[in-house]
């Protein structure tokens, strides 16, 4: 396929680095092109300041509030943004949830939610995984009964990202028992701040509070906060998950670390000569380069075909993506060596302008390394995703 950008395309990308030269404040810039860890009010904050400009939901439709934006100058605003070192616009509600809502909520639901969702008035996190109901999904068991105009929602999700910051969580659960595993099962919404709901956190390896355990026990959901059809959730769920496989890709993000890669390697010595220039380890970065091209290239066609709504190729794309995520991180270590090993919490906080051992680009590494351990398992885990190739791509 052609990779060469028009004159308007080219355009474009002036008008969007103009844009964030202008606006993306230095101290968020900062954190995240040094690894440092991301406040609620960071997130908020730069969603909000795209959002005023129109440009935080690129691929919804106009009558909703997207910009119109062709594949390709979406593809070029992402990857501006990784290379200005924007936060990321969470997943969760403009990615997730809301094509859900477009797709299959009634008029009443699109009202309410999607502008909330558009502007991060609303912060959104994923109600799916269980314990024992991981990559079995559709097993999961937490109920929902109906009473009335309202179900009475009962058990547990883990895993649930941001859960603590969360206003809205959208859940799969269980809304009938005597059928087969994927036909019982329902999409409802559900308000955060609804007696009944306790959010415990999960302290991951690298001491952050990202991830957390959500409890259930007897909270009342309007029946008017289900999507669509009862138990008809697992299409849903299915359509949902699509759009999260491609966002995982981050080709952008990618390009943006591989540079950082090359700094370091380039200001770490082997032998009396920088790292880069040592014949295997710029073998090893030469490939991942290539492997991040050809995912790129496989992310255009993606885009630019007439479908919007992602397929099984989805997958093919999460996988790919995730690897190129941890092998980047891996290098870095490797690059450093020792010196990736110390760990310095509160440089990651910002509590200390530097790292206590002198330096701040290797002082986050070992954390970010371990942390994207969960690239291969989080929507989804790779096994599953290559099953999903061979049984809808390959006709195994």
């Amino acid at each position: 396929m052609d990779l060469t950008y028009t004159a308007a395309d080219l355009a474009f990308r002036d008008m969007a680095r103009a844009f964030l030269d202008a606006n993306l404040p230095s101290d968020l810039q900062k954190k995240v092109r040094n690894h440092l860890r991301l406040s609620r009010q960071d997130y908020v904050r730069w969603h909000q300041i795209v959002a005023r400009q129109g440009w935080s939901a690129p691929a919804w439709p106009v009558e909703y509030g997207g910009t119109g934006w062709s594949a390709t100058q979406r593809h070029i605003w992402d990857e501006e943004c990784a290379r200005a070192g924007t936060p990321p616009i969470l997943p969760f509600g403009v990615n997730m949830v809301a094509p859900v809502i477009m797709a299959f909520g009634n008029e009443a639901q699109k009202a309410h939610y999607l502008p909330r969702i558009l502007n991060c008035d609303d912060w959104w996190c994923q109600g799916y995984s269980e314990p024992g109901s991981g990559s079995d999904l559709a097993s999961l068991k937490t109920t929902a009964e109906r009473a009335g105009d309202h179900y009475i929602v009962n058990g547990q999700k883990t895993w649930t990202t941001l859960a603590q910051h969360a206003d809205m969580i959208f859940c799969l659960v269980r809304t009938d028992t005597s059928v087969s595993k994927q036909a019982g099962i329902s999409f409802l919404l559900i308000d955060m701040k609804t007696p009944g709901i306790t959010v415990r956190p999960i302290i991951m390896l690298d001491e952050d509070h990202e991830v957390n355990e959500v409890f259930f026990d007897n909270v009342k959901v309007p029946v008017q906060n289900l999507i669509g059809q009862e138990n008809k959730g697992w299409t849903y769920a299915k359509y949902l998950l699509g759009h999260e496989r491609t966002g995982i890709t981050a080709v952008g993000r990618s390009k943006r670390e591989l540079l950082f890669l090359k700094k370091i390697a380039s200001e770490h010595f082997k032998h009396g000569k920088p790292l880069m220039q040592d014949p295997l380890f710029a073998a090893k970065v030469a490939s991942l380069e290539i492997d991040l091209m050809a995912l790129e290239t496989t992310v255009l066609r993606v885009l630019t075909r007439e479908s919007h709504t992602p397929g099984p190729e989805a997958s093919m794309l999460k996988v790919r993506g995730s690897e190129i995520q941890q092998q980047l991180t891996e290098l870095m270590v490797e690059a450093l060596g020792p010196d990736a090993m110390p760990f310095d919490t509160d440089y990651l906080e910002g509590k200390t302008d530097h790292a206590v051992t002198g330096d701040d680009a290797a002082a986050p590494l070992s954390g970010y390394y371990f942390n994207y351990r969960k690239t291969s398992i989080y929507g989804g885990s790779n096994e599953i995703q290559k099953n999903i190739i061979t049984q809808m791509i390959l006709g195994l």
